[in-house]
C-alpha cells in the first residue's frame, strides 16, 4: 500500500428536501485498501456513493477522489475509477464480449489489449463457453459477473461496488472476493463497497465504517467493531449498534 489517500471527504451531506440522506460525512480510504459501509436501507450508503463516484451533487461539505475534486473534476474522477451500481444497466440484446467492448470504447480501450483482457475476464467468470451468447439468455448470476467484469476491464485506480455478491451464489461470491483481494495486493487497487453481507464484508474489509440514518456512527477494523460492542462476529456487532436483533422468544407468538 502506497500510504496515499484515494477518498478524503470533510463535512460531505446530502439532504433531498427535508430529508438527510447523508450528515457530516468525515472519512478518509487509503490508496489500496478495502473498504466496507455498511448500513440498512435508507442509511446513505448509495447516495455516499453517488457522490463520490461523480453522479450527483452533495449538499454542502467537500471530498477529493484519486485526488480530483467532486465539485470541479467529476470527469476525471469517472475515468479513474470504476461503479458497479446495485442496480445496473445491461443491453440485452448484446453478447457479453459486445457489452464489454463497448464498455471498452467509453474509456477509450480497443484493440489487441481490450481483446485480451475481455477474454482473460470471461475465462476468470467461467463464462468463456457463454461469452458470445446474448445477455437476455444469461441467469441473473451470469448477468452479476459480467457487470463485475465491466466494472474491472479497464483496470480502475478505485472500484465503487454497490451490493456487489446480491444475486450471487456462494462459489461466484467467493470469485468476486478473490478478485478483489488479488487487485488491491498486487495492482494497489482501492476497492468501496457498500453491501448487506456482514459475512463478505467481514473477510473482505479491512477498515468498515457502520452508517444509520445518514451518519458514520462507527467505524474500525472488523475485529475492531466486534470488540468494542462485545459482539461474536460482524452480523451480531452489526445489529448491536444499528438496532434489529430478534427477540428469538416472541418469533411464534403469531400461533398462540
Amino acid at each position: 500500500m502506497s500510504g496515499s489517500i484515494d477518498i478524503q471527504t470533510v463535512g460531505l451531506s446530502k439532504n433531498f428536501g427535508s430529508v438527510v440522506a447523508l450528515s457530516n460525512l468525515d472519512l478518509e480510504v487509503q490508496r489500496g485498501s478495502v473498504f466496507g459501509l455498511l448500513g440498512p436501507n435508507g442509511a446513505g450508503k448509495t447516495t455516499a456513493v453517488r457522490i463520490l463516484s461523480g453522479l450527483l451533487k452533495q449538499t454542502s461539505g467537500n471530498a477529493k477522489v484519486c485526488g480530483f475534486d467532486v465539485d470541479s473534476q467529476r470527469r476525471e474522477i469517472k475515468s479513474a475509477t470504476g461503479l458497479l451500481p446495485e442496480t445496473p444497466g445491461l443491453y440485452s440484446k448484446l453478447s457479453a464480449v459486445e457489452f464489454l467492448e463497448f464498455i471498452g470504447a467509453l474509456n477509450d480501450m480497443s484493440g489487441e489489449l481490450l481483446n485480451k483482457r475481455i477474454d482473460s475476464l470471461m475465462e476468470l467468470m467461467g463464462l468463456d463457453e457463454r461469452q458470445n451468447d446474448l445477455l437476455e439468455s444469461y441467469s441473473s448470476g451470469m448477468k452479476q459477473k459480467v457487470l463485475v467484469a465491466s466494472t474491472v476491464l479497464h483496470e480502475p485506480q478505485l472500484v465503487f461496488l454497490d451490493e456487489p455478491t446480491s444475486r450471487l451464489d456462494p462459489a461466484a461470491s467467493a470469485l468476486v472476493k478473490e478478485i478483489i483481494e488479488a487487485m488491491a495486493k498486487e495492482m494497489d487497487t482501492t476497492f468501496f463497497i457498500c453491501t448487506h453481507m456482514t459475512d463478505f464484508a467481514e473477510d473482505v474489509c479491512e477498515t468498515i465504517g457502520i452508517l444509520n440514518e445518514g451518519i458514520l456512527n462507527t467505524l474500525g477494523s472488523p475485529r475492531d467493531i466486534i470488540e468494542q460492542v462485545e459482539a461474536k462476529d460482524l452480523e451480531d456487532a452489526y445489529l448491536k449498534i444499528v438496532g434489529g436483533q430478534v427477540d428469538r422468544s416472541k418469533l411464534l407468538s403469531w400461533r398462540d
